[in-house]
């Protein structure tokens, strides 16, 4: 594992410019809504157990219908960014997700799980248009050679998010739970405040002047500087560093939406926590995802993001094997470090599959959030797993790592 030392250039490559500054906070603050709307969706997973008297593999479709919309809405999401642009593709998300949020109020009349489903298909269609666009509209906020601070910083505001929706989640949801309760008013009250927060926001937007962006992913000024394409004969498919991205953010979201889903039942089957309590501490483990990306943001100013990748993969190798043991604090404090290690996965891979695209970057774009598809099957394993011992489920993800030590260690070279 090498030390990282930013190549030599004529000028010294900024975070952003001051013209994109305002562009660049609203987008950053999109980071945060999705990643409340991802984490609650695993507090949804254990009320809807009680409420809806599912067994942990049945409630494992709430991470299939968030995460396979993503599968579903990559390509058109990256063709609609690609026609009308990124402000535009920003305003469909936000739109989509509100949809999702507000379908909550008739599915919660019917009691049904299936009109539950819908409801999370058509809000994560909204949260993968919101990803396909974002992070290459943050990269196209100033210079390639910063974009991975860009993306890991605006993934820290995700991680802000992703506190914020278990701790909300965890307050509405699950703190008055009572057993045998059937009742879905919590869930519904919830959801049409979100629905109308995130409506607010996409009308706010509607307002906001982008200023006329010199894509860095097209221009051809400064090679450094610029994502210009480093083979143009080639096929997207044939860069190799782009096909090992969407390999390695495949594995990376099926282990972090396995981890996620089944960390209040760990709480409470293996440490003797209440389901509210369980709860809590996913607002910590939450807490640990944000302090690991701006750790993360930080050490790539000194280390090489493919680096320190392949190093934080390691590192979730070694907890896994350590939480499987039940072993209890030990195991609960290994549980609680998976984030941290997971913090810089997800933007790292995605910038790193990004890296001289040139004209292809935001198809690319499209297949790197179509990954996240790996959260929507992966559940179900562990929860297959889980059914019998929720501890033996956290030996599964460690191929997953491995995969991704493989992309960091070697397969995101640019050739």
């Amino acid at each position: 594992m090498s030390t990282y030392s930013p190549p030599v250039t004529k000028s010294a490559a900024k975070f952003t410019e001051n013209k994109y500054l305002l562009t660049f906070i609203f987008v950053t603050s999109l980071f945060m809504f999705w990643g409340i709307a991802i984490t609650m969706a695993d507090v949804l997973n254990k009320h809807f157990q009680h409420v809806l008297s599912l067994t942990k593999t049945q409630s494992a479709f709430v991470q299939f219908a968030i995460f396979g919309a993503y599968f579903v809405m990559g390509i058109p999401a990256g063709l609609f960014m690609k026609r009308f642009g990124y402000k535009n593709g920003v305003l469909l998300g936000l739109s989509l997700f509100a949809a999702g949020a507000f379908l909550f109020v008739p599915a919660a009349a019917a009691a049904s799980f299936t009109y539950f489903g819908i409801a999370l298909f058509i809000l994560g269609c909204g949260l993968s248009t919101l990803e396909t666009v974002a992070h290459p509209f943050v990269a196209a906020l100033g210079d390639q050679r910063t974009s991975d601070q860009r993306i890991n910083f605006a993934q820290s505001f995700n991680a802000l998010g992703a506190i914020l929706g278990p701790a909300i989640g965890s307050y509405f949801l699950l703190r008055s739970n009572v057993e045998g309760s059937t009742d879905l008013t919590s869930v519904k009250m919830l959801y049409i405040a979100i629905g109308s927060v995130i409506s607010l926001i996409a009308i706010s937007f509607a307002f906001v002047k982008v200023p006329e962006l010199i894509d860095p992913h097209m221009a051809e000024t400064d090679p450094d500087a610029a994502n210009t394409d480093s083979a143009p004969g080639k096929s997207l498919i044939q860069h190799r560093h782009f096909v090992w991205a969407v390999i390695a953010q495949f594995f990376n979201v099926a282990a972090q939406g396995g981890t996620w889903a089944f960390f209040i039942n760990y709480g409470h089957e293996k440490m003797g926590f209440s389901d509210a309590t369980a709860g809590n501490y996913m607002v910590l483990f939450m807490g640990m995802l944000l302090v690991g990306r701006f750790a993360g943001t930080f050490l790539m100013r000194f280390i090489a993001p493919p680096t320190l990748l392949a190093i934080f993969a390691l590192g979730n190798i070694l907890m896994c094997v350590i939480i499987a043991q039940s072993f209890g604090w030990p195991s609960f404090i290994a549980l609680l470090m998976i984030n941290f290690f997971i913090s810089i996965m997800y933007p790292t891979i995605f910038s790193l599959g990004l890296k001289n695209l040139g004209a292809h970057t935001q198809q690319a774009s499209s297949f790197i959030s179509m990954g996240v598809v790996g959260g929507a099957v992966f559940p179900f394993a562990m929860g297959a797993v889980a059914e019998y011992d929720v501890a033996a489920a956290y030996y599964l993800p460690i191929l997953c790592y491995f995969m991704i030590f493989l992309f960091g260690y070697k397969f995101y070279k640019v050739r």
